[in-house]
């Protein structure tokens, strides 16, 4: 048996679980109609087949119809959920992996809006900022229905086979009662003492156990300490714990240490890039040491050095590895085979959280394959018939498909104009906050060389160079390049966001960044002004800014930027540029009326697009067999690329990523995966 802590089996109550890795519950709003289906099952059972131990799914599935789903939630209150729960369970306990399900009221961390608008409801009056719904103050019968929703919820959860259930109580009704933050009530539930914040937590989870029986495992995930004054402190945490323990009413605690209520906070609980890793792990270790229960923590532990010093220095017995099994669902198979350098790298992104923020789907930005296990492999198949591919740009999208054409079993050559990988993400990654995102090259290029492809930087391909090679397929992924013409007049006077990342210009003093794209970079390039002691103004057309970039990544940027010299301006548009002697004269509209201003700066950098740098790709249509068409069809079907246009042509011609259009990485990714895997 192997001796690393991370394969070690361990027993929670009546469950043995094969080794010490878990996905903690997260919601990745994969579900129709509120029920888990296919897709649901099919993301938990790869993850399954990679050797987790347990999948704590949703996070978290709704007990009540006053608590409307923020993101796409199992409603665990309708009786159609179990044969669903059932299917999921039985699926995931063929690959000897245990499941369990959080289950919630979430109080006012939802909006009146959804479901069947009844009123949110609460504690408290109090609106949370980041769901913006003032609630009704919670009374003494919906205390009792609430009670009783959790209790019926539960019965379904072990009908469908759930090996357990998990209580919510981090920025949910729970604790919205535990908080004397969010506690205003009158009477047995109000704020007085421990014993009545307690009292509706108690009661949930008297009834649950009820409704489940003594053996069955029920745990909590719980802000043990919600560090803001006069909210629940260590200690305040530690004895609501402990009573819960003593009274049998928790098997295991799920270690959380913030509040949600804000994007800010939210960041705090689950960092981003560029923040600490595993900044509660000794917190979670402390926990575990004054309780002497099983513990469970999850907060940015995305490699498996960190998991495992966990594990081996006794501060926790499960460790939560969630966003990392995102980028990389096979990472105890990888452990175990003695593989973790072939490990696909989290680089906290969290692309995945910020998209569900925004009521999108939980997407990896570089694992194109998750949440799409019905449609995208994540082992590639190999090819019946191995081609000659020839791969023209280094980027994540060129990366990807050499990647996925040598996995095929394909003769594979890459070429690259620079002198190193990586397009725009090598800028993107200049900035120490967000260097992770290099690893997602790094990872690719290591992939690549293992499997033989054929690497050549410094080599900018011309036609003739690829009628010469005579391949049998071209794909194009040459990317694009900084376009900034989105003025009236004066393109010449402005410089690029990618000017300023890249160093090619030297930051100004007095600079005005107007951004229309809404993306990273015209933050990034704001952030590197102000860093270097400029002052900057970030303006944009929209009625909010930098609106591609989302909720939990925005906030280190505004850490980064509110404390320097920075305005941020919305509504408002650059029209024109002049220079009037050493100065730039902005000429500034909008799109709501005729109104126009003029403002002085020294510098002047836009952020509006790329422009696919496609002239290659031109070039070869008229020598390729399609005509550089792509069958959407079989693209979306996973069919093979079969069009036949041009009768004299040599080889088959795609383009992906930037080169087509400007998107993002993800979807340069995807590009590439989609594609190739059929190819």
């Amino acid at each position: 048996m192997s001796k690393d802590p991370l394969l070690q089996p361990f027993q929670l109550k009546s469950l043995v679980l094969k080794n010490r890795i878990v996905t903690t519950p997260h919601e990745p709003a994969y579900c129709e109609d509120g029920l888990p289906k296919e897709r649901y099952r099919a993301y938990h059972l790869e993850r399954a087949k990679g050797g987790v131990a347990m999948a704590m799914t949703a996070g978290s599935a709704i007990v009540s119809r006053d608590s409307p789903p923020a993101f796409n939630n199992i409603l665990a209150y309708r009786d159609e959920v179990v044969p669903w729960i059932r299917d999921l369970t039985d699926a995931l306990h063929e690959h000897d992996t245990k499941v369990m399900i959080q289950l919630t009221h979430l109080g006012r961390r939802t909006g009146w809006n959804k479901g069947d608008w009844l009123p949110s409801l609460s504690s408290t009056r109090l609106q949370e900022p980041a769901h913006r719904a003032f609630p009704k103050l919670a009374e003494d019968w919906d205390f009792a229905r609430i009670v009783d929703d959790f209790a019926s919820a539960a019965a379904r959860m072990k009908e469908g086979g759930m090996d357990g259930i998990e209580l919510e109580a981090y920025g949910h009704l729970i604790d919205q009662l535990w908080s004397p933050l969010t506690n205003q009530l009158e009477g047995e539930y109000g704020p007085q003492t421990l014993d009545s914040r307690m009292r509706l937590g108690a009661e949930v989870l008297g009834a649950m156990r009820k409704a489940v029986g003594p053996d069955f495992v029920l745990g909590i995930r719980m802000a043990v300490d919600e560090a803001e004054a006069g909210g629940v402190t260590a200690d305040d945490g530690l004895e609501i714990a402990r009573r819960l323990r003593d009274a049998g009413l928790i098997d295991y605690i799920s270690v959380i240490r913030g509040r949600i209520h804000t994007d800010a906070a939210l960041t705090d609980v689950i960092p981003v890039q560029g923040m600490r890793a595993a900044p509660h792990l000794d917190f979670a270790g402390r926990v575990r040491a004054e309780l002497g229960m099983p513990t469970i923590h999850a907060a940015r532990i995305p490699d498996v050095a960190t998991a495992r010093h966990a594990v081996a220095a006794g501060l926790l017995d499960l460790v939560g590895m969630t966003r990392a099994h995102l980028a990389d669902p096979h990472i105890v198979r990888k452990i175990a085979e003695g593989r973790e350098d072939d490990i696909r790298p989290c680089v906290g992104a969290t692309y995945c959280l910020d998209r569900i923020y925004q009521g999108g789907e939980a997407l990896c930005i570089h694992n194109a394959a998750s949440g799409r296990e019905l449609s995208m492999p994540h082992r590639i198949p190999p090819a019946d018939q191995p081609k000659s591919v020839m791969i023209i740009g280094a980027g994540p999208a060129g990366l990807e498909a050499a990647r996925v054409a040598a996995e095929r079993g394909h003769c594979v050559s890459l070429h690259e104009a620079a002198a190193q990988p990586g397009g725009q993400l090598r800028l993107t990654a200049r900035s120490p906050r967000r260097r992770e995102m290099i690893s997602i090259i790094d990872w690719r290029m290591a992939q690549c060389e293992a499997k033989g492809v054929t690497l050549q930087f410094n080599h900018f391909v011309e036609p003739e160079d690829v009628l010469e090679a005579k391949p049998d397929l071209v794909i194009v992924a040459t990317g694009g390049l900084a376009d900034t013409d989105c003025l009236e007049s004066g393109e010449s006077h402005v410089v690029s966001a990618w000017d300023i990342l890249s160093g090619d210009v030297d930051c100004g003093s007095d600079v005005l960044v107007f951004d229309d794209a809404g993306d990273h970079a015209g933050l990034q390039a704001a952030e590197m002004i102000a860093e270097k002691g400029g002052q900057v103004e970030i303006m944009t057309p929209d009625r909010s800014f930098a609106p591609e970039v989302m909720g939990m990544n925005l906030v280190p940027y505004m850490r980064a930027l509110q404390d320097k010299e920075t305005r941020f301006t919305v509504t408002y548009r650059l029209k024109t540029v002049r220079k009037d002697g050493n100065r730039l004269i902005a000429g500034i509209g909008t799109d709501y009326s005729d109104y126009r201003t003029e403002r002085s700066f020294d510098q002047i950098v836009v952020n509006h697009a790329t422009v696919p740098l496609d002239d290659l790709y031109h070039a070869l249509k008229p020598h390729s067999t399609n005509g550089g068409e792509v069958d959407h069809d079989a693209l979306l079907s996973g069919r093979p690329q079969a069009l036949a246009r041009n009768p004299s042509g040599s080889f088959q011609l795609f383009r992906i990523g930037d080169a087509v259009s400007p998107r993002n990485t993800h979807a340069a990714i995807y590009d590439a995966l989609r594609l190739m895997k059929d190819l």
